[in-house]
């Protein structure tokens, strides 16, 4: 079975700084795969060697069993894009947009395109300068997906967007993608964005996978503790597959993967009860992983050590 998408020991430097250091990682048939990391942690130059606009250093890329270095006209006609600042044509209307899509790529369906932009009150005659932020995604979404693609890269395409207009986003994308049957891969900066949608998630951090897991099993392995005694690291250290304590009034949260019997030995000797089954919040998980560097303790190391397990 050839995969859509393919990473594979991906390297990538700007003069002197790393950027990607050995990213690999695959997304299925079907499936919507969300690349998370915070600003400049390599999302963008990831998705821009995907699609051979820029070469890596080491490793490769493919898309549809195509190296990403040498694809052909006809592997891109299978590929849609959306980026961040939607590139459209300011001059162009609604409908020119369409019209121009239509007599570009041999897969645009121009009649659903139409049925699509009325369903989302799109006018047709308005110039795409005149649009709103949250229109032209709309617009540049959907003449992506109309496109008939196999394969869906999204950058941050609800970049600059409020909380009411990125949510309107959110439901047209989920409607659009059931529509599709494409195997996505999408980069956001809005977590709680990616518990609607994603099947499967990255978390991108120093240039590699900290997590390459799906939704269930990061909540079936990570759990919250609160610990009433004890320093932060002192907690670190010695609570076995403790990924990181953070301090809350009157002690610590601790997040604990893969909680076993020494874990909950640990936390005895610290004043706590065992763990509840209480899985953290996407958006603290992430935090908590994309912190600051800062001294690692045994305990950590070994949750690293069980998250690796997960990619």
């Amino acid at each position: 079975m050839t995969l859509p998408i393919r990473f594979d020991d991906v390297h990538r430097s700007f003069g002197e700084k790393p950027v990607l250091r050995g990213l690999t990682f695959t997304v299925r048939p079907g499936e919507v795969y969300a690349l998370l990391g915070r600003n400049g942690a390599g999302k963008t130059t990831a998705m821009r060697i995907l699609l051979g606009f820029l070469a890596p250093l080491g490793g490769k890329s493919e898309l549809l069993g195509c190296d990403s270095r040498r694809l052909t006209p006809q592997v891109r006609a299978r590929v849609g894009l959306v980026s961040e600042g939607h590139a459209l044509y300011g001059w162009m209307s609604v409908e020119e947009v369409l019209a121009f899509e239509a007599g570009t790529r041999a897969r645009f369906e121009l009649t659903k395109a139409r049925a699509l932009r009325e369903r989302l009150g799109l006018d047709p005659r308005a110039k795409v300068g005149t649009l709103s932020r949250g229109q032209r995604a709309q617009l540049s979404l959907l003449a992506a997906t109309c496109g008939e693609p196999e394969i869906l890269v999204l950058d941050d395409p609800a970049m600059g967007l409020d909380a009411v207009v990125r949510r309107d986003l959110l439901g047209v994308m989920i409607d659009l993608l059931s529509d599709t049957g494409a195997s996505v891969l999408f980069s956001t900066h809005i977590l709680s964005d990616v518990e609607r949608i994603a099947d499967r998630i990255g978390i991108l951090h120093g240039g590699r996978l900290l997590v390459d897991a799906t939704l269930d099993d990061l909540k079936g392995r990570v759990d919250t503790c609160f610990v009433p005694n004890g320093e932060r690291a002192a907690l670190e250290r010695d609570v076995p597959r403790c990924l990181a304590a953070k301090p809350r009034v009157g002690g610590h949260e601790l997040f604990l993967v893969d909680v076993g019997d020494d874990t909950r030995r640990a936390l005895v000797r610290f004043g706590a009860q065992a763990p509840a089954r209480r899985a953290p919040a996407l958006e603290d998980l992430f935090v908590e992983l994309t912190a600051d560097a800062r001294p690692i303790g045994a305990g950590a190391s070994t949750a690293q050590e069980s998250l690796e397990v997960l990619r």
